[in-house]
């Protein structure tokens, strides 16, 4: 399972980037300018995850040539540290440390990106199939993978923190397999429900989310979430990941969770 993990998220983020690619060409053929120019402006979120490549790059002791420069700037960041944990995994006498650290860097910065870029292009895909053009194929493969996208990044994510506990244990695959079934139901009901609710409702889900995502905001604040030690920065990541929550349950503290699922899903169903 070394290098099985990386190897399907690099498959699954290839595949979504086509997909996404293909849309921005249906549209851009078919002269529906609106939805072309939104579903390219679902890429502009996700530069803040390849900008941050680059800083933890510099971080890391390696200046970011041209080459590296360029790969961020056509949003191929991640391919390439994907290859970089790829090509770690391949080396027989490669530390596990530094793997796992190079696995962790990219985990978080995938997650990071299918949120920000991944959620949107979701959300928008899904609108387009339910409410405009029930018959699109292009626009419906597009978001079904943009769903399978997304949940397996938050499996990724979830792998990663299973290999942080003591003796750096993979969960089996079974386990994995039903972690990503549970992660594509729950996503891809919350999607659903939102976009019939906006097309009955028009406006009106921006209250209704507004009003989900406030109340998981002073519930994190509630927790007193310390992953962020400065004040403002606290508040301010408790407001994305309140935002966060209206699809999904995203653990960012240590020790049990259980109690709190309980809630979030007490509160969210």
């Amino acid at each position: 399972m070394r290098g099985a993990v990386p190897r399907l998220s690099l498959t699954l983020l290839a595949a979504e980037s086509g997909a996404r690619l293909c849309a921005i060409i249906h549209y851009l053929v078919r002269g529906q300018l609106g939805w072309f120019g939104l579903t390219t402006a679902c890429l502009v979120p996700g530069y803040a995850a390849q900008l941050l490549s680059i800083l933890w790059f510099r971080a890391d002791g390696h200046a970011p040539g041209c080459c590296l420069l360029a790969l961020h700037l056509l949003q191929l960041g991640l391919w390439k540290r994907y290859w970089d944990v790829l090509r770690a995994a391949a080396k027989a006498g490669g530390g596990a440390g530094e793997l796992l650290a190079q696995l962790g860097d990219v985990c978080v910065l995938r997650l990071l990106e299918a949120l920000l870029q991944t959620l949107p292009h979701l959300l928008l895909q899904t609108y387009v199939v339910v409410a405009v053009d029930p018959a699109g194929f292009i626009p419906g493969v597009s978001a079904g993978l943009s769903l399978l996208s997304l949940a397996w990044a938050l499996v990724s994510y979830s792998h990663f923190t299973f290999l942080l506990k003591p003796g750096h244990l993979s969960p089996p695959a079974a386990v994995i397999l039903c972690l990503l079934l549970w992660r594509t139901g729950m996503l891809g009901t919350r999607v659903l429900a939102l976009v019939l609710f906006a097309r009955l409702y028009s406006f009106w889900v921006f209250a209704v989310a507004g009003v989900h995502w406030l109340l998981m905001s002073f519930w994190l604040g509630a927790q007193q979430t310390d992953i962020v030690a400065q004040p403002c920065r606290w508040r301010l990541f408790n407001c994305l990941l309140g935002a966060v929550y209206i699809f999904c349950y995203i653990n960012v503290r240590p020790g049990p969770s259980r109690t709190r699922v309980v809630v979030f899903y007490a509160v969210s169903t």
